[in-house]
């Protein structure tokens, strides 16, 4: 798509910085947005048939930790090697002056990436297969990704993975204290809840921390084959469960109807219920799921936190995108299903 209003990225200044560094650059490129996504902003960069993406932070401030470029070089540079969904990244620029941000380059991927309806590629949302191929490939591919060793494809030093999970939660809750434009009680609830029920995280495995359908990208002919997962600025070593957790916090079922900014569509016949999603992860990966219900919880406080930071920046003028504008009612609406949730467990 064209650029968004204030979104715009200059060829002629990002020229000189790919000039012969990759495959068929040479000269000023062709750049387009891709319209999808709602924080980091992506790119194509176009040289003929020489195609690649281009990926920065959001403008105006960020939070401490996130929309971070290096992480995401660093680990899309080497964890295709063990991991192919992964795609290949590139080149890294840490130079703001070129395009406003740091910056990085990776291969580009071809195939349907699937948000909040099913496309008529799958059926529309009538292909009762199709859709449980969609809900499937979710956790299988997410189970692949937890198998690799960190060690294989060298990112066993990426995090501090004893105490991760208590520092995501404190962590999170003080990204909430940062971005909040008014107070929710229901908010501070859910906040107290997480930390004082905290469980003991299982063995550290490698983390995405925002694995959900539509950082995934399927073949055109097949719902059930992935070919590229997107979004590794959080990568790191941690709690497996947290990104299960984080996955079915958008996990709607029929009968359920919370506002969300990019829900899937999980309500389709044939897709898995989030017991079934549950228990195919347990039992493809061997873990122990008995305690999931709090990480949903926390994942659903998550998404809620991040549409909270969106919010922020949009009211405070720093993104022009008009989808933003109500996005204050969705937090709340999410943050009175994540109190549901844990109402549910006693």
């Amino acid at each position: 798509m064209p650029f968004r209003e204030g979104e715009q990225l200059d060829p002629r200044a990002l020229a000189p910085r790919l000039e012969g560094k990759l495959p068929g650059a040479h000269g000023v490129p062709e750049v387009w947005q891709f319209g999808g996504g709602k924080a980091n902003l992506t790119y194509l960069v176009r040289y003929g048939e020489h195609e690649y993406v281009l990926r920065r932070p959001p403008h105006g401030p960020v939070a401490p930790g996130s929309h971070d470029m290096a992480r995401e070089f660093r680990v899309l540079s080497v964890l295709h090697r063990g991991f192919p969904p992964a795609p290949r990244a590139l080149l890294y620029c840490d130079d703001a002056s070129v395009i406003g941000a740091p910056f990085f380059v990776m291969e580009r991927r071809h195939g349907i990436v699937v948000r909040e309806t099913v496309p008529p590629e799958f059926g529309g949302g009538a292909d009762a297969e199709a859709n449980r191929k969609l809900s499937e490939v979710l956790i299988d591919t997410l189970v692949d990704f937890h198998r690799v060793d960190p060690a294989s494809v060298g990112l066993e030093t990426l995090g501090r993975p004893e105490g991760f999970l208590g520092r995501q939660v404190k962590g999170w809750q003080e990204r909430w204290e940062r971005a909040k434009t008014r107070e929710i009680p229901v908010a501070t609830e859910v906040s107290r809840w997480l930390g004082d029920h905290l469980p003991p995280s299982p063995p550290a495995t490698l983390v995405h921390n925002d694995w959900r359908l539509d950082n995934m990208m399927v073949a055109f002919d097949d719902p059930g084959r992935v070919v590229a997962v997107f979004d590794w600025d959080m990568c790191t070593l941690g709690d497996p469960l947290a990104d299960l957790g984080s996955l079915l916090s958008m996990w709607l079922e029929a009968g359920e109807d919370v506002p969300l900014v990019a829900p899937m569509p999980s309500r389709e016949r044939g897709f898995m219920t989030r017991a079934e999603a549950i228990r195919r992860y347990g039992e493809r990966s061997g873990r122990d799921v008995s305690r999931m219900p709090y990480y949903a919880v926390f994942g659903i406080f998550k998404m809620a936190v991040i549409v909270q930071q969106i919010y922020f920046r949009w009211q405070r003028g720093q993104t022009k995108d008009q989808r933003f504008a109500a996005l204050d009612a969705v937090v709340e609406g999410m943050m009175h299903m994540a109190e549901a949730r844990l109402r549910e467990l006693g």
